[in-house]
């Protein structure tokens, strides 16, 4: 589709047979990625899950005083990147939190030696909302923090913190977090800086067609602007844990929502089937109903598993690409 979908013409699209839309949807992957299907070989480290913020819609959160709290240890953080190096790794995807009491230069720590011990990993690291706190705590700009950050071994930033864009929506889930405005921002200005970002939205959280579509369009118009998100993740929420009562979002309506997502984002080049909060066969079904990517082997996940995701913490190599042949895709590694 060359001409980007309004918000009103898009809930039309959505009302329509599933079946149907799933093939708009494929048709529109097929054009940008034929028979491929993408991942990565990578792990996730998050140093600390103590965080000020605290969420609502957060499993992984953890007052200092929890019995769950921890803080990794620089030693700590190593031996993990060195278990994912040993596996054949080539990113580290690290998001951690908002301390109370750790500073900036903790995080940046953090990458720098990181990149000093393994200069072959892309780091893609800490969301909008850590990146706007480290700017707050060292009285710096956005710009400042980011440019520091890529010195010391930044690759990318991921996804997170985006939520559901609309302000009532946000004022239930994530009250406390940065505002819509200020993720975007951040992300404007990492990609005047050349560092590509990913974009998400979570969805299943008691919010409407409208809401997500809505969300859609103000990171398109971002996109138009900067071209600078590499790919967009379709976060299903998980409420175990969390604080937020609702009931589990239906697999129909998934494939729906990430159906809409490829439609709707018609200049953002990859949509992921992120199996860590779809599971493996409906990550797998989400292979022909517009998503592209299969992320990766995502060892050690633990922000979405806390939150009652069943999958498993880590896939073998093997195994992605069993399970994207599987959906009569052809893995490429990325």
């Amino acid at each position: 589709m060359h001409t980007p979908l309004s918000v009103s013409e898009g809930l039309t699209l959505a009302g329509s047979d599933l079946h149907q839309l799933g093939k708009l949807a494929d048709a529109e992957r097929r054009k940008r990625h034929g028979n491929n299907a993408y991942y990565v070989v990578n792990a996730h480290i998050n140093p600390t899950n103590v965080c000020r913020i605290g969420c609502p819609l957060c499993a992984f959160y953890a007052a200092p005083n929890d019995k769950k709290a921890y803080i990794l240890t620089i030693d700590e953080i190593l031996s993990r990147a060195s278990r994912a190096v040993d596996f054949g790794a080539s990113q580290l995807h690290l998001v951690s939190s908002v301390h109370p009491d750790k500073p900036y230069e903790w995080y940046r720590e953090i990458l720098r030696v990181l990149h000093q011990t393994f200069p072959l990993l892309q780091l893609k690291a800490w969301t909008a909302v850590e990146i706007a706190a480290f700017a707050k705590s060292a009285g710096q700009s956005y710009e400042f923090i980011l440019n520091d950050l890529q010195s010391v071994g930044l690759t990318s930033l991921p996804g997170g913190g985006a939520e559901m864009f609309d302000v009532e929506i946000r004022k239930k889930i994530a009250p406390d977090k940065i505002p819509a405005e200020v993720w975007l921002e951040i992300h404007r200005t990492a990609h005047q800086l050349g560092i590509p970002t990913n974009a998400s939205m979570l969805f299943g959280h008691g919010e409407t067609m409208q809401h997500r579509l809505e969300h859609l369009v103000r990171l398109r118009e971002l996109q138009d602007e900067t071209g600078g998100f590499h790919c967009f993740v379709p976060l299903v929420f998980h409420p175990k844990n969390t604080r937020i009562d609702v009931v589990p979002i239906s697999p129909q309506e998934i494939l729906q929502t990430i159906a809409m997502c490829r439609l709707m984002l018609n200049n953002v080049e990859h949509i992921k089937a992120y199996w860590v909060t779809l599971g493996e066969s409906l990550a797998q079904v989400a292979l022909s109903y517009g998503a592209d990517d299969f992320d990766g082997t995502v060892f050690e996940e633990r922000i979405h598993h806390d939150a009652g995701s069943s999958t498993p913490s880590g896939l073998s190599e093997d195994r992605l690409r069993e399970l994207i042949l599987g959906a009569n895709r052809e893995p490429v590694r990325r």
